[in-house]
């Protein structure tokens, strides 16, 4: 028992002593337990360095950086703009795959709001958002490709930007499988492949 109170006793004792030093100065650098990569090998912005032989620590970006969210190029398929315009079609390649893709992404991105055909009446406007666009209205189905891009990528009034959760592709993809859908809505039947269109014409009696 006497071997636990003496124990005990430089435990206390170890503590007030180094409390002791709380307060003190010293040019010592202190001990850290913990440093929390506090100290780290590298160079700060605007300061000196040795490593370089200008003595500089600032570089200069090599070619080819892309500042974060910013378009790689000032390309349509980056901006959706043909100069100062927005441009139309679709800079990607389409295939089967690429329709189902775009799908996908539509079903899971767009349908909440816009629903799944784009008629806007997605859960999201059913439980009160009545700002929602209905994408099969004129003036969606004749807007340019680039402008329907650039919403998507930083959004607009009341809708999100999803640059940072759809990648490029996928936005067109998006857009190519939303221009179906405007399609499916809005067709002629004389604009219907022969195969597809017996199909919707009433059998004579």
């Amino acid at each position: 028992m006497r071997y636990f109170f003496l124990s005990l006793a430089l435990l206390v004792f170890a503590l007030l002593a180094i409390a002791g030093f709380r307060g003190s100065k010293t040019e010592n650098r202190p001990i850290e337990i913990f440093p929390d990569m506090d100290h780290q090998a590298k160079v700060k912005p605007q300061t000196p360095s040795q490593f370089f032989a200008n003595g500089s620590a600032a570089r200069m970006p090599i070619e080819g950086t892309v500042a974060k969210g910013m378009p790689a190029q000032n390309e349509y398929v980056n901006t959706g703009k043909m100069g100062d315009k927005w441009g139309d079609g679709i800079p990607i390649e389409m295939d089967e795959a690429a329709m189902h893709r775009g799908q996908e992404r539509y079903t899971i991105n767009c349908a909440i709001c816009h629903g799944p055909v784009a008629l806007g009446n997605g859960i999201v406007k059913q439980y009160g958002l009545s700002t929602v666009a209905n994408l099969q209205d004129p003036r969606i189905r004749y807007m340019a490709d680039g402008e329907i891009f650039n919403t998507i990528t930083h959004g607009k009034a009341t809708m999100n930007a999803y640059g940072a959760n759809v990648s490029i592709e996928d936005r067109w993809k998006i857009i190519a499988y939303l221009r179906a859908l405007q399609r499916s809505q809005n067709t002629v039947l004389a604009e219907l492949p022969e195969t597809l269109r017996a199909k919707f014409t009433p059998a004579a009696k």
